[in-house]
């Protein structure tokens, strides 16, 4: 059972526009991870964004290359400085999700759910990179399977 935490992509400063939707570089970075993630036919299935642009537009270009079985959608929860406690608690009972959020939260996400506490953080996220949870059943404990990230996928696509 795995769980999949991805920062949203690179985006455009608030003062070029409000929405901050992905930057163009945001756009192809994260494009990047999806086609490198495709290659290891992950067994996806739902994708879930925050409401913000730049989450919304990052779940898509993943959804685009990794074909979730149920798609994608829009869940509260997740912003920026969001509660991780309720996320943690659903999160068993998930089967191949994508959460496609933000920073501290994604961070603090996957520190509560490995360790038990939320600070400090034991992974740098990167933004479009993926962090692979996965859950021990026997144990019942997550622990951190693989990351693909901007910075050590290859420009030419992994």
């Amino acid at each position: 059972m795995a769980l999949y935490l991805v920062q949203h992509g690179r985006n455009l400063p608030k003062d070029q526009d409000p929405d901050q939707p992905l930057a163009t570089e945001g756009r192809d970075e994260t494009h990047r991870i999806a086609v490198a993630a495709a290659k290891l036919e992950l067994p996806l299935g739902l994708i879930q964004h925050s409401p913000k642009t730049r989450a919304r537009q990052t779940a898509e270009i993943f959804a685009e290359q990794l074909g979730p079985k149920q798609g994608i959608q829009e869940r509260e929860g997740i912003k920026a400085l969001d509660d991780v406690v309720p996320v943690a608690g659903e999160a068993g009972q998930a089967r191949d999700l994508m959460l496609v959020g933000h920073q501290p939260f994604m961070g603090r996400l996957a520190t509560y759910l490995t360790t038990g506490f939320q600070d400090p953080a034991i992974i740098a996220f990167e933004n479009g990179g993926i962090v692979c949870l996965d859950l021990d059943e026997k144990s019942g404990s997550w622990y951190i399977r693989w990351t693909l990230l901007p910075s050590v996928v290859p420009q030419s696509g992994a």
